[in-house]
């Protein structure tokens, strides 16, 4: 851990054990009606800026204005139900318009992108969820004191995690003794496990004030090694069809992730070198036998949805004109569809001025729209590290692990996440308490399920890399054992 790392957390321990404990929510975030709103919404929304200080490495204080937004449990007791923080990955991507806005959030944008519809699988049935645009220069959440939201690492955004998880109980007391847990998907898998950790460090330091309760975290198609699940993304689109046996084999026999060179020619990660180079830096060196192979796999692959391979793609963008939806709905099972379109109707959703006041957003005028993902210079070698070692410790120190893999998604495949949490069992000795078998939800198969002590992995069937967004249902399913502690329904 680099020494400017450690004094932020003193820092950052100092600044808010001697702030002043706010008595309730603060009624001035308090969300009225979001345009386009469904009627008969029983739950309380807020949003807004949660104020954080953070030390750099030159020991200078940075002001970050991290945006969030949190939905009340629909329950009449939310207070006792659990705190459920959201983050996704990228990394750099929000979880507004990831999480909450498509996925697991109380609503979704309708096709014109002016209005919302009600989610009947919304994770806010079961808990209080807080969605996190995080690091600082993603989403709306920026910096008053520097010019650096352009770039980050993950030190730093664990910082500013756990720094705004303590500030905004702070502002919401009631919730400071709730059972917390962490969840999230793709770089997500390196988001929370580092959190995780800092908050366990936090709790062993604090003399007074409040603990963070942190019960277990939760991942969703995770970035754990970048070797091992590089290798099954290729595999994966090869066993798929989507790649030929000559290019595969070309692959295997030229190319070496193990150090994360070359990188993935075709996925969506801004990637910078420990130099600083860029992207098209990086790919400069990769060999000539493993470069024509990578690019024949581009080739090969075409214009599909890598997060699920079985998805049609939005065509034409909604950014140009106005959809029909009706062929570009992809029907799931008897009852639900998936919105193809619904990256660029949140684009279009959330830039709207009337939904930034109501969730009073944009406070600082910011000199450019809001993004899904921001265009954030993320260091790379941070991404080449595997995150299995310190899932283990989170093991052995008693937190509940769940891992779970959309079966559809090749960019992090389940085949190489299965695979890792196999080794990881195995490393740590952990005996097995449910073998590999079916799990259900209403009545058909919701994937496969495998659990040791505290660690589970399950695969949902039928699922993208965002799990929720085309298996709400069987995600929500998902998400209810993870917070009980129980097993997947068996039948």
């Amino acid at each position: 851990m680099a020494m400017w790392w450690a004094a932020s957390i003193l820092t950052m321990y100092v600044m808010l054990q001697a702030a002043v404990v706010v008595r309730a929510a603060p009624q001035a975030k308090l969300i009225g009606v979001l345009p386009g709103q469904p009627q008969a919404v029983t739950f309380k929304q807020y949003g807004g800026f949660t104020t954080i200080g953070e030390t750099g490495p030159a020991q200078v204080q940075q002001q970050r204005h991290l945006f969030y937004y949190f939905v009340e449990a629909a329950s009449p007791s939310p207070r006792s139900l659990p705190l459920t923080l959201w983050l996704n990955g990228g990394p750099g991507c929000s979880s507004l318009g990831g999480g909450a806005f498509t996925e697991l959030g109380p609503f979704r944008p309708n096709s014109r992108g002016d209005g919302l519809l009600f989610n009947p699988y919304s994770w806010n049935r079961v808990s209080n969820m807080l969605f996190l645009e995080s690091p600082s220069g993603v989403g709306f959440s920026y910096s008053s004191t520097d010019d650096s939201d352009d770039s980050s690492d993950d030190s730093r955004t664990a910082i500013q995690n756990l720094a705004f998880l303590l500030a905004w109980l702070e502002e919401y007391p009631e919730y400071q003794a709730s059972k917390l847990f962490l969840t999230g998907e793709s770089y997500a898998g390196h988001y929370i496990p580092q959190l995780a950790d800092l908050i366990l460090k936090y709790n062993a330091k604090v003399t007074r004030g409040f603990l963070l309760n942190l019960q277990g975290i939760a991942i969703g198609n995770p970035l754990l090694n970048f070797g091992l699940d590089t290798n099954a993304t290729y595999s994966y689109l090869w066993s798929h069809g989507v790649i030929s046996d000559q290019t595969f084999e070309g692959i295997k026999s030229s190319c070496d992730f193990s150090n994360g060179y070359p990188i993935r020619e075709h996925d969506h990660y801004n990637a910078v070198n420990v130099n600083g180079g860029n992207a098209n830096a990086l790919t400069q060196i990769v060999e000539v036998g493993c470069s024509h192979f990578l690019r024949k796999a581009v080739v090969e692959i075409g214009s599909i949805n890598t997060f699920d391979v079985t998805l049609d793609i939005c065509k034409p963008s909604m950014m140009k004109q106005q959809l029909k939806l009706q062929n570009l709905q992809v029907q799931v099972s008897d009852s639900e569809t998936v919105d193809v379109c619904t990256d660029d109707e949140v684009v279009i959703y959330l830039n709207r001025p009337a939904v930034q006041s109501a969730l009073h957003a944009n406070a600082s005028d910011l000199p450019y729209r809001w993004n899904a993902c921001s265009p954030l210079a993320y260091v790379f070698s941070d991404q080449l590290q595997d995150m299995l070692p310190l899932l283990g410790d989170l093991l052995q120190k008693g937190l509940r692990v769940w891992i779970y893999s959309g079966d559809q998604d090749s960019v992090v495949p389940l085949t190489g996440t299965r695979t890792q949490i196999d080794l990881l069992a195995t490393k740590l000795k952990l005996s097995t308490t449910l073998p590999y078998s079916p799990w259900y939800a209403h009545g058909q198969v919701g994937g496969w399920t495998r659990a040791f002590e505290n660690l589970t992995y399950a695969t949902v069937r039928g699922a993208a890399h965002m799990v929720p967004y085309t298996q709400p249902q069987r995600a929500l399913v998902l998400f209810e054992a993870f917070l009980e502690g129980k097993h997947l329904p068996s039948r």
